[in-house]
């Protein structure tokens, strides 16, 4: 094994826990999740010779993961979980089942945005990415990203209207 290769191989060792956490925070679902990583892996040694800098190639896999969550948008969409399934009680932030069911709450929710509009939202607040470098990396402009982040958060709103009194029970 020569030395790109080994580059590549502790790229992967050490990336990939990251780069699944973040595709599956866009996907919603860890087999689609590991399918996306495992696309951005692929993309990622196909190209590896062509890197200038090996150091940039999480940046590199991140957006290959990121289009190919793209051009999944294109296909056929699942159905969306109705809302009144999602409403939940404000609950004490002591009790370990309120929280778990505060996060599986939350996750519907999540899925029941549009993969673009969840592809936003992890990459703006998950990220921390700003609207430009967001917009970039989904191929989108400024607009598009604003638009979408508005949208998901007022249907995040509209689907956990409780969500302010969780927050505000968990930070006490």
């Amino acid at each position: 094994m020569d030395a790109r290769e080994a580059d590549y191989a502790n790229f992967v060792r050490t990336r990939t826990h990251a780069l699944l956490r973040a595709a599956y925070l866009l996907t919603g679902d860890q087999h689609l999740a590991e399918d996306l990583v495992q696309e951005a892996l692929a993309r990622t040694h196909r190209a590896w010779l062509r890197l200038e800098r090996p150091e940039n190639a999480e940046a590199y896999a991140r957006k290959v993961m990121y289009h190919a969550q793209v051009s999944f948008w294109r296909r056929p969409r699942i159905a969306e979980v109705p809302a009144d399934a999602l409403t939940t009680e404000p609950a004490g932030a002591d009790d370990p089942a309120e929280a778990a069911i505060q996060r599986l709450t939350l996750r519907r929710a999540l899925l029941a945005l549009s993969a673009k509009q969840r592809a936003v939202i992890v990459l703006r607040y998950f990220e921390d990415h700003t609207e430009a470098e967001a917009a970039q990396v989904l191929g989108v402009s400024i607009s598009t990203v604003k638009t979408q982040t508005g949208r998901a958060l007022d249907r995040l709103r509209t689907l956990l209207p409780d969500l302010r009194v969780l927050t505000s029970d968990q930070q006490r």
